[in-house]
């Protein structure tokens, strides 16, 4: 249920050894992926390889910087180490060609419990077959997909973070003249961002998009499973509050999923375990968000968070450094 990232990843690895049939709400022609196409390309080359999908074929934008230009300070640059922009829609469509996908369909649940084994919620944030969690958290964004026609405003990545740290504006290339522009602010400011720097820049708007992002992380995102439903990806809070990204955490979700299929519980106490950091991210966001965040008093947290995002570069698709950690936390 739901042809996202998740979703269609999951078609693509079942369909050699089971029976699966998908379901996308949107019709096909209006099927669209809903995020900035940003990801880190060495952990997106092992995933795809698992389909049969040479990654490389989808990639627009091959960074080299990323320039954060933090509230009435400093700018600063994070030297990139594969992060790209890539054709999220086409690897999407690619993935699940050869599957049987039902579009601009939403089946009710008793009628999906009569005809199938398993059910898997990755409808991402409205979790549409599993059970609301008792204590979600979310923010919402908004995005233009921009065309320039002569010089674009940034050659790279970019990024600004609100005051506060309650969300922050987004520019992502898209090749040589077109850009993912757009934000996210617990605060609702996201908006007027979006269209203030449309404003400054110009720009042909192609595509206009909304949609919140579930931050809360998978503890709090309890149960992962009822019935005959499962939950993967975003429903389940696969995303990293941070950078509020969730491409790669969904597929790695994904094959947690498929190495634990049929035993749920198995899946369920290895997604806490792999995504426990996650829990230390959020507290941390939502303390700088809230204006609660005290430097002395959660050092070792953002020490943490550092120390794993330094283990994964890679995953991230940038270096890591704790001075620019604490940069954004002293914002």
């Amino acid at each position: 249920m739901g042809m996202g990232v998740a979703g269609s990843y999951l078609m693509a690895r079942l369909k050699n050894d089971h029976e699966v049939i998908g379901y996308e709400r949107m019709t096909e022609e209006k099927h669209d992926s809903i995020c900035a196409w940003g990801s880190s390309k060495p952990i997106m080359d092992e995933l795809c390889k698992k389909v049969g999908i040479n990654f490389e074929d989808y990639v627009i934008h091959d960074g080299k910087n990323l320039y954060i230009d933090i509230y009435n300070q400093q700018k600063f640059e994070v030297k990139l180490k594969g992060l790209v922009t890539y054709d999220k829609i086409r690897i999407i469509h690619d993935m699940i060609k050869e599957c049987e996908v039902h579009y601009g369909v939403t089946p009710k649940l008793e009628d999906l419990e009569k005809k199938f084994d398993l059910i898997i919620d990755a409808t991402g944030f409205y979790r549409m077959y599993l059970p609301k969690p008792a204590d979600d958290f979310f923010i919402s964004t908004y995005e233009y997909k921009v065309e320039y026609e002569n010089e674009v405003p940034m050659d790279d990545f970019y990024v600004k973070p609100f005051r506060g740290f309650t969300g922050y504006f987004w520019y992502f290339p898209l090749g040589k003249n077109i850009a993912y522009i757009g934000a996210g602010d617990y605060k609702k400011n996201h908006v007027k961002a979006t269209n203030d720097f449309l404003k400054k820049y110009g720009g042909k708007i192609i595509k206009t998009v909304g949609r919140p992002i579930r931050l809360a992380s998978p503890e709090m995102c309890e149960p992962f499973f009822h019935g005959k439903v499962v939950g993967v990806g975003e429903s389940i809070g696969t995303i990293y509050s941070l950078l509020g990204e969730g491409i790669i955490p969904s597929m790695i979700c994904v094959d947690i999923f498929i190495k634990n299929i049929g035993n749920n519980e198995k899946y369920r106490k290895e997604v806490l375990e792999y995504f426990a950091i996650y829990s230390k991210v959020l507290k941390f966001v939502r303390s700088k968000m809230k204006g609660e965040f005290s430097y002395l008093r959660q050092f070792m947290d953002l020490f943490s968070i550092y120390r794993y995002m330094k283990k994964n570069e890679d995953r991230f698709g940038m270096e890591i450094h704790l001075r620019d950690l604490i940069r954004i936390s002293k914002a």
